[in-house]
């Protein structure tokens, strides 16, 4: 045993005393990403302690499964659109047309398309005002144009980057009620075309410069806005996921490096089409622009004239969101997936420590720091108290073997080209890492590993924290770091919950873990969010086909779980063909705000205006309880 692994054991036996506590004890799911001998222990071992019905911390009754246009709650709960796809940000602003013929600039102005994640920031002074920041992930050209088809134009394109990017509006209370404020100072765009700064270690190299922005520092736009985070200091991180599928090639046969193939750039684009009216998303003539996007940008809301800034010291994937820690010593922590079959979660620890007294102090702190990612074990067989083991490895030039031998010229290019330097160090493939949070209660982590039908082959070993091979189910893995300190180089994991149909797969693997029955079944858990008191809100962006290995599960839903007892309620049902993503609550837990996106994606749905031959608009919903109580209370 090296002396590593001995440190390691020791830490963890002392993990192990924590977790019958709260950690690996009642609740959790202890076997179900466990292998002995490659086989996955049987469910009888899966999240022993699990009481049906018996949590104190939900107080509400789960609900049924549904596939109607509507959203559906729990008796004594009611919900109100806060703001819609297309209303516009300012009084005089133009009107939605739901025609299709509105304008570019008209959209510039307007509350963007297919809302994601969200951050509330409160006035400090006046608790019925505050401030929300809300992705605007991409568009559904089947609505945004009158041709419903692809780009056909330049203002096509320019269309379809205004509608991405970032949403900031204020947002105030008015008889218990939080209602969008047009005409705020506020309220403000950062869209596809919106001038931003680039900052941090790869500022300025020479994979950063174009013929448009010679030095490598500015940069137009920020599309694809996936998820998000919230700083201790009061600004918003977006995250910039699916960013490879806006670019193309007008030279068909053009051949992609390695690190091109590794994001999945290709010459006929991902059904985004806009490099043949937009030569900056043409591989043939601008091959650097892919370099400038795939990053996290930080925000600030309360400035309305501030410049957004990709901070490169975060690494460059695609990122879905961004959970904020703080370490014991004080410095700043943002732990991210990367949401794609195969790759990898990732932490940034600062160099600084946070100012909790002076904002501002805490500008550039993002842009000073070191990268590392995940590589898990495969797991402890032991059937009474199962666990795993992981560690945190340096992406740092001159270590682990990242080097020029290796492909690495600098530190730049190492965060450029994030994946590949985490492969070099031989970080553990995930089943497609999504949203990331930390417990309020306990600092555990939580990530949801949505699913990933290519488990099994394609170089991903069955195992570990990815126990089914073709995953369409997904699961959420859970780690607590040595010492509760997020600074450690180590941590515990087990599986909080194996997504699953015990209808269909009863018995088997495929069933899920044992807090997962027929009344509250589910697949696909992307979104994640915990309020004040400590109960998880999951979100899902899964398959509601309601049939096949899917039967009974219904429309894509909201879920909440108390983290001590694994017991898990549906919470909400969303309408017709939508995803339930983007969560935040208001100060007082009194309302929750949620997003619905793309309503109708496959056609179906006239959510929420439900008018004759309506057209469906992705919306922010504000959920709150009949009597004003704390939601989920």
């Amino acid at each position: 045993m090296s002396l590593l692994e001995e440190n390691q054991s020791t830490d963890l036996e002392k993990m192990v005393g924590l977790s019958r506590r709260g950690f690996i004890g009642a609740g959790a799911l202890c076997g179900a990403a466990m292998f002995l001998g490659g086989s996955l222990l049987s469910r009888s071992a899966l999240a022993t302690g699990v009481s049906a019905g018996n949590s104190r911390l939900l107080g509400f009754e789960s609900i049924p499964a549904a596939t109607t246009d509507v959203i559906t709650l729990p008796k004594g709960y009611k919900s109100s659109v806060l703001i819609s796809w297309g209303q516009p940000l300012q009084k005089n602003g133009p009107a939605f047309d739901p025609s299709g013929n509105g304008t570019a600039a008209a959209q510039e102005v307007q509350f963007g398309d297919n809302n994601d994640g969200m951050s509330l920031f409160a006035f400090p002074d006046d608790r019925n005002r505050a401030l929300m920041a809300i992705n605007n992930e991409y568009t559904n050209y089947r609505y945004l144009y009158p041709h419903g088809g692809m780009p056909q134009s330049a203002e096509d394109v320019r269309k379809a980057l205004a509608c991405e990017g970032v949403s900031v509006i204020e947002v105030q209370r008015k008889n218990g009620q939080w209602q969008f404020v047009q005409g705020s100072r506020y309220n403000r765009r950062i869209h596809g075309n919106s001038p931003l700064r680039i900052s941090g270690p790869a500022a300025g190299h020479e994979l950063m410069k174009t013929a448009a922005d010679k030095h490598g520092k500015k940069v137009l736009g920020t599309f694809q806005n996936c998820a998000n985070g919230k700083t201790p200091w009061g600004t918003y991180l977006t995250c910039e996921e699916n960013f490879t599928d806006c670019f193309g090639s007008s030279n068909a046969q053009q051949q992609f490096d390695p690190a091109q193939k590794r994001y999945g750039v290709s010459a006929a684009s991902r059904e985004i089409n806009w490099h043949p009216y937009d030569p900056r998303f043409d591989m043939a003539k601008n091959p650097n622009e892919l370099n400038r996007h795939g990053w996290v940008v930080e925000i600030d809301p309360f400035d309305p004239q501030s410049t957004p800034v990709k901070r490169t010291a975060l690494g460059r994937f695609k990122h879905e969101n961004a959970a904020l820690a703080e370490t014991d010593d004080g410095r700043a922590v943002v732990y991210m997936g990367d949401d794609e079959r195969g790759e990898f979660i990732y932490k940034f620890v600062s160099r600084d420590r946070i100012n909790h007294r002076n904002a501002k102090a805490n500008r550039d702190i993002l842009d000073h720091g070191t990268l590392y990612v995940a590589k898990f074990d495969a797991g402890d067989s032991n059937p009474d108290h199962p666990k795993g083991q992981g560690q945190w490895i340096e992406l740092t030039h001159g270590k682990n073997g990242i080097d020029a031998s290796s492909g690495f010229a600098d530190q730049a290019e190492v965060l450029i080209h994030a994946r590949l330097a985490a492969s070099v160090v031989g970080a553990t493939r995930m089943d497609r890492p999504e949203w990331i949070v930390v417990s309020p209660k306990d600092g555990q982590v939580y990530c949801t590993l949505t699913n990933n039908a290519k488990r099994g082959e394609d170089g991903q070993p069955v195992g570990g924290p990815n126990p089914r091979e073709k995953n369409v189910y997904g699961q959420i893995l859970r780690w607590r770091t040595d010492r509760d300190d997020h600074a450690a180089k180590t941590f515990a994991w087990d599986l909080f919950v194996v997504a699953g149909n015990p209808g269909v797969h009863a018995g088997t693997p495929k069933g899920g873990s044992k807090n997962i029955t027929p009344q509250n079944m589910f697949n696909s858990p992307d979104g994640l969010g915990f309020d004040k008191a400590g109960r998880l809100w999951i979100l899902t962006d899964g398959d509601s086909s309601n049939a096949g290995d899917f039967a009974g599960m219904g429309n894509n839903q909201m879920l909440c779980a108390d983290p001590k007892t694994g017991e898990i309620r549906r919470f909400m049902v969303g309408p017709i063909g939508c995803e339930v993503t983007g969560i935040s609550f208001s100060p007082d837990q009194k309302t929750l705000f949620v997003g619905i996106q793309h309503p109708g994606e496959n056609g179906g749905s006239t959510f929420p205006e439900h008018l004759p031959n309506g057209k469906p608009r992705s919306s922010v919903m504000a959920i709150t309880r009949e009597d004003g109580g704390i939601v989920g209370a």
